[in-house]
């Protein structure tokens, strides 16, 4: 499986995403048509890209998704883990691709319903907004939850809809975190980018 390198400015001049070369700022960055881009900025252009390649190639869906979210984890770091889930035809969420989180865990989350009132995703799902819970201990919307991500470590998490360009919502697109924080202004405009990949995958 191909592995996604983060976007970092110090270390190798290059990175690898799905086969293709993204260059890092270093001592010899590379030349680029039109205005240059961030690091962050240009792993989630050639991200997408990539994914939209594997669409025209016919790849599997949660294939397709789980490199999404991969993407999502290098731009969060600190052992960030991503979660697409799909909300289905009966209007409950499904596991869409959680590569990095446990079998148990996705089977205590699997069916929820949106609802403003309850965790992160759910609550992104129902409200089309993003949801940001810094610490699951703090939040009511956890009150029933909480004890699963803290079980394996995790503090608090973010979610951003994914949504047909109707704006419809097909899902979300969560990171969990293992420190108290919220996302950087790169994770969010990333995120979103991804997200919007994440529809077209949806769409097909």
């Amino acid at each position: 499986m191909t592995r996604f390198a983060p976007p970092r400015a110090a270390a190798a001049k290059a990175v690898w995403m799905g086969g293709v070369v993204m260059q890092k700022n270093g001592d010899d960055p590379a030349k680029v048509d039109g205005p240059r881009l961030s690091p962050h900025a240009e792993f989630v252009e050639r991200a997408s890209d990539h994914v939209r390649r594997m669409l025209k190639q016919g790849a599997p869906r949660h294939e397709v998704l789980a490199r999404l979210a991969a993407a999502a984890e290098v731009l969060a770091g600190r052992g960030a883990v991503a979660s697409i889930l799909v909300l289905n035809e009966e209007g409950v969420l499904r596991n869409g691709a959680s590569p990095n989180l446990p079998a148990d865990y996705l089977t205590a989350i699997d069916r929820l319903k949106p609802d403003a009132s309850v965790g992160t995703c759910a609550a992104a799902a129902a409200t089309g907004c993003v949801v940001e819970t810094p610490d699951f201990r703090a939040d009511d919307k956890w009150a029933e939850l909480r004890h699963l991500p803290l079980s394996l470590g995790f503090v608090g998490a973010w979610s951003q809809p994914i949504k047909s360009p109707e704006g419809r919502v097909l899902g979300t697109f969560g990171t969990y975190f293992r420190d108290r924080r919220q996302p950087t202004a790169a994770e969010r405009n990333g995120v979103q980018r991804l997200a919007a990949a994440a529809a077209l995958v949806l769409a097909e």
